[in-house]
């Protein structure tokens, strides 16, 4: 907890020191600029279900109004191209914890402007225990409690567990990632005392066909969440 705090007041005092923004590398006080952000983070119209890009004044895609998914809502910060996929790529296989802070503070202003209900618990997608070495932290964790603290609610990480390895995601077609994840994610014991009747959302870097998205949400249902939200830093157009 106290580590948590210093990281924030770090994160939350930083601009008052030179700094780059880590897409253009022009010297100001953010690690985005605003610059970058009006030429890259245009705001376009997105399924509220699942976050796809829709046409103008289409409140849900096609998609979803067929075959709902098992979570209420969705949020993305931006789509998933440049230079937004690089910074991704950055923070979860280059050790970039240092865009934690400010990749966090983005997810959180999108939720808050899509109008979305308050959630009572912040859980993120966990990673698989041989993952978690090799990298040596989730970075869907460093997002989701530093996402919670904007929030002003709570973040767990011990709710929901990967309960097997499943092969990379990448190069998979939709039927293939479902299949892939089928039974992978489990609420842990006791947690069902927590998560009954309570609003949550899960966090990720991204969403790609919404295959995990689903199976955690699906998780997390079971065990008696009241409603689930699915807030990610970008999303994957489908073809």
């Amino acid at each position: 907890m106290l580590f948590s705090h210093l990281v924030l007041a770090a994160e939350r005092f930083g601009h008052l020191l030179p700094s780059q923004c880590v897409v253009c590398r022009s010297w100001q006080a953010h690690r985005l600029c605003q610059a970058c952000l009006a030429l890259h983070g245009r705001a376009r119209p997105r399924c509220t279900s699942c976050a796809i890009e829709v046409p103008q004044g289409q409140g849900r895609c096609g998609r979803c109004i067929a075959d709902a998914p098992p979570f209420d809502h969705a949020v993305t910060v931006w789509a998933h191209a440049y230079p937004w996929k690089g910074l991704i790529e950055q923070l979860k296989f280059h050790d970039g914890l240092d865009l934690a802070g400010t990749l966090a503070a983005h997810l959180a202003r999108a939720v808050a402007q899509a109008g979305q209900p308050r959630v009572d618990l912040v859980v993120p997608v966990p990673l698989a225990r041989a993952r978690l070495g090799e990298r040596g932290y989730n970075q869907a964790w460093e997002l989701a409690w530093r996402v919670a603290h904007h929030m002003g609610t709570t973040a767990r990480s011990d709710l929901v567990e990967r309960r097997r390895s499943t092969a990379p995601q990448i190069g998979l077609d939709p039927a293939e990632r479902q299949g892939n994840l089928r039974g992978a994610f489990m609420a842990t014991p006791g947690a069902s005392a927590v998560l009954r009747g309570r609003r949550v959302a899960v966090v990720d870097d991204v969403m790609t066909t919404g295959a995990t998205a689903a199976a955690v949400s699906r998780a997390l249902r079971e065990a008696g969440a009241r409603s689930v939200h699915i807030w990610v830093l970008t999303r994957t157009p489908l073809d």
